[in-house]
């Protein structure tokens, strides 16, 4: 059974970061007359990325704005690089923000719809630029909005599990529209805020984000630092205690509320700047500013008001360029060379670009092309062929719907081709539907920067050149090359009785490793043994060096009591040393059970679930167990049983005691109310051996029997999976789920 996938480094001093090559040297010879070319240096840059949420392409003083002032970002954007066409990946912030994590555009990641219900979820296969460079020394951080769920610790998606030490902030994609929020997430932790219970406003969050991302600076200055900090400014609603130099205005309260929010953001990074430069690190930092998708209109914000969009076509949701096209500022006075670029350049290309300004290995099955030569001044940036977005939204906004002639609920899709630009939409939610059944627009940006002209009918060759990259853009689903540490371990550390592990280091870059080595980490007083080779002197790009181990729990140890394993992987990549680590966990068993049990009574040693915790007896809501509608299908209801969200995967212990398993799977009411949208397969193995998979599960079809048999079994797995990537609509119920004991 394969465990989550997580990376660690050791420190800069262990693995040699001070020999690491500077970007400052790359395309120094290409820097322009008169300019002051960054020298070398003996670190690495420390890394900040500031993103806005829904900040506009022309909600900053440098990208055009009269009414609001940015003086912070405004002398940034001058004394740094500024981008003209930079671009969000998506129209909304979950699969813009993943796609930023990731390196993949929306047709590749593994979010790319904002939730409607359970939030999207990263998966041990997305590796985050936070992974790559903890691999190389950096402390990693990220503090604000992470957006992903599900609303708890120890899972795949949490910030801990995709590359980050530390974590101050949101984790529900929800809570974060809360600017006086009840509670913060301190790494797996709730930590509640007194002054902000019952709906009071005591504390505003973004000064609390704030006072983290400063504390994180000081406490981190000696070593090289990657910083992430998303403070949810200026998202609706447009919550400020104070809207300062716009109290005067004449505008409506959220008009006042929406400008200070835009300027508190300003001021967040000019505090940024300032603590950077008090530490000493302004010349050994690059920072970089932008924003998750264009401008918003919720709650009463007028964004004609203040041009939110500049010069462009749309807003957050369209794929029109006001809609996805943002502010994008590189700033290191070290580092980068000040100036403006008109690259097309995606916030897909963060990963990369990171990774190699500190000098890390990336997967080379992204989307992003670094940009790091860029910074420099060098002329050897790659350039992408076209960029592509991908829509699947069900919120709607009066103004968006406009721009989109009122298909804003459509499924859509927009790519970019030099100065051409196209933008399509299904009437049906269907991605494979013929494309003559879509409906396409074409545009010249290079004479049409509004997008006002639709010049499909006068290209068609071109429409259907753009057409045909859309269709090859797009997958449904994108297998990933492996990268870095994995670890796979069985569920039950029985004492006494070896079992076997496997590790692997995966080189998933495109060029070689030397060196390579992985070791196993165990509880103390366990015995583990290598049973294969653990090195390799080389790695080439797409090779793995997999190693097996006998590991053995003494008598006596703990019974029911989970056990984290770590595999280790080092390697000499052409950038320096990096090392990743895989944790996994094996409980020692409970004692099987010795009568005819509901699972509901026994204790899981695996619990897995894709919103929430997993539900016992007649919770079906997203919190603890009893709060929510009892369990049913078709409005019969069931006393006993479990309910959980795909992605789904619960084992129990029955120590080959059990004779029969029983139940009844199927979509429940609770998710059929919310949409007919759901769809999961439910499985059920024992010991890995798949005894039983159901058709495919909707609520419409009904719940399906389950009735096998069990003699032998020692570990008994209930799993469900999506059946057709709407993962909001798919709680499912396993009623009456009951063993009999022989």
């Amino acid at each position: 059974m394969s465990s989550r996938r997580s990376f660690l480094a050791g420190s800069a001093a262990t693995i040699g970061l001070g020999a690491l090559p500077v970007a400052g040297a790359v395309g120094a010879a290409a820097a322009p007359a008169g300019a002051a070319v960054p020298q070398d240096a003996t670190r690495p840059p420390n890394l900040v990325v500031v993103l806005a949420d829904d900040l506009g392409y022309g909600e900053l003083g440098a990208y055009g704005q009269k009414l609001i002032t940015t003086p912070r970002i405004d002398r940034l954007a001058a004394d740094g690089l500024r981008f003209t066409d930079a671009y969000a990946t998506a129209a909304v912030c979950a699969p813009s923000r993943c796609s930023l994590l990731t390196g993949l555009h929306t047709g590749h990641a593994t979010v790319r719809a904002n939730p409607s219900g359970a939030q999207g979820s990263l998966t041990a296969a997305d590796t985050t630029f936070a992974q790559l460079l903890r691999a190389r020394g950096y402390r990693t951080g990220v503090i604000g909005k992470w957006g992903f769920g599900p609303e708890s610790a120890d899972q795949d998606s949490h910030p801990n599990a995709r590359g980050f030490e530390e974590f101050h902030g949101y984790i529900d994609h929800g809570h974060a529209h809360q600017y006086y929020p009840a509670y913060l997430w301190h790494n797996g932790v709730k930590e509640p805020i007194p002054a902000n219970e019952g709906g009071a406003k005591g504390v505003y969050a973004p000064d609390l984000l704030r006072q983290r991302a400063l504390d994180f600076l000081d406490r981190h200055a000696a070593e090289p630092f990657l910083l992430l900090l998303t403070p949810t400014v200026p998202h609706a609603p447009s919550d400020i205690p104070d809207t300062g130099a716009y109290a005067s205005r004449t505008w409506s309260a959220a008009n006042k509320g929406h400008a200070a929010q835009v300027s508190l953001f300003d001021a967040l990074v000019g505090d940024v700047v300032d603590r950077l430069r008090a530490l000493g690190l302004e010349d050994d930092t690059v920072v970089l500013v932008t924003s998750d998708n264009g401008p918003h209109e919720e709650g009463g914000v007028n964004p004609d008001l203040f041009d939110a969009n500049g010069p462009l076509r749309g807003y957050k949701r369209n794929l029109y360029e006001g809609g996805v096209r943002v502010p994008l500022i590189a700033w290191g006075p070290g580092r980068v060379l000040p100036g403006t670029s008109d690259r097309p350049t995606p916030l897909t290309d963060l990963l990369p670009t990171l990774a190699e300004l500190g000098g890390a290995p990336a997967p080379s099955d992204v989307d992003g092309l670094s940009a790091a030569p860029l910074l420099t001044g060098g002329a050897a940036t790659a350039h992408h062929d076209h960029l592509y977005w991908y829509r699947d939204e069900r919120g709607v906004t009066s103004r968006a719907d406009a721009q989109d002639r009122q298909r804003a609920t459509w499924l859509a899709e927009a790519l970019r081709k030099d100065r051409w630009k196209a933008v399509r939409f299904a009437p049906v939610r269907d991605h494979a539907l013929p494309d003559d059944q879509w409906q396409v627009e074409l545009y010249d940006l290079a004479t049409d920067l509004g997008e006002t002209s639709d010049l499909a009918a006068r290209h068609p060759a071109r429409v259907t050149e753009l057409v045909a990259l859309m269709r090859s853009s797009w997958q449904e689903q994108y297998p990933r090359t492996s990268f870095g540490a994995h670890l796979t371990v069985p569920p039950l550390a029985v004492p006494d009785e070896p079992f076997a592990v496997t590790t692997e280091l995966a080189n998933g870059s495109a060029r070689a490793w030397s060196s390579a080595a992985v070791t196993l980490r165990v509880p103390a007083g366990w015995t583990v043994r290598a049973t294969t080779a653990t090195t390799a002197a080389q790695l080439a790009p797409g090779a793995r060096l997999t190693a097996a181990w006998q590991v053995t729990a003494p008598p006596g140890t703990t019974a029911a009591t989970p056990w984290t394993l770590t595999a280790e992987g080092t390697a000499l990549a052409p950038g320096g040393p990096v090392r990743y680590t895989a944790d996994g966990t094996v409980t020692t068993p409970p004692p099987a059970p010795t009568r005819d049990s509901y699972l509901s009574d026994l204790p899981w040693i695996r619990a897995v679930n894709g919103w929430g915790p997993v539900e016992r007896d007649t919770s079906n809501g997203k919190n603890a167990a009893g709060d929510g509608t009892p369990i049913a299908f078709g409005g019969t209801t069931y006393a006993k049983g479990l309910g959980v969200h795909a992605y789904s995967d619960v084992a129990f212990h029955l120590g080959g005691a059990g004779n029969r398993f029983t139940a009844v799977v199927g979509i429940d009411d609770f998710s059929a109310r919310q949409s007919s949208a759901g769809a999961t397969r439910a499985t059920v193995y024992g010991d890995d051996r798949i005894l039983l998979a159901t058709p495919t599960l909707t609520a419409a079809t009904g719940p399906v029997p389950v009735d096998v048999d069990v003699r032998g079994v020692r570990v008994l797995r209930l799993e469900v999976t999506d059946a057709n990537a709407r993962t909001s609509f798919d709680h499912t119920s396993w009623a009456l789920a009951r063993v009999t004991v022989r």
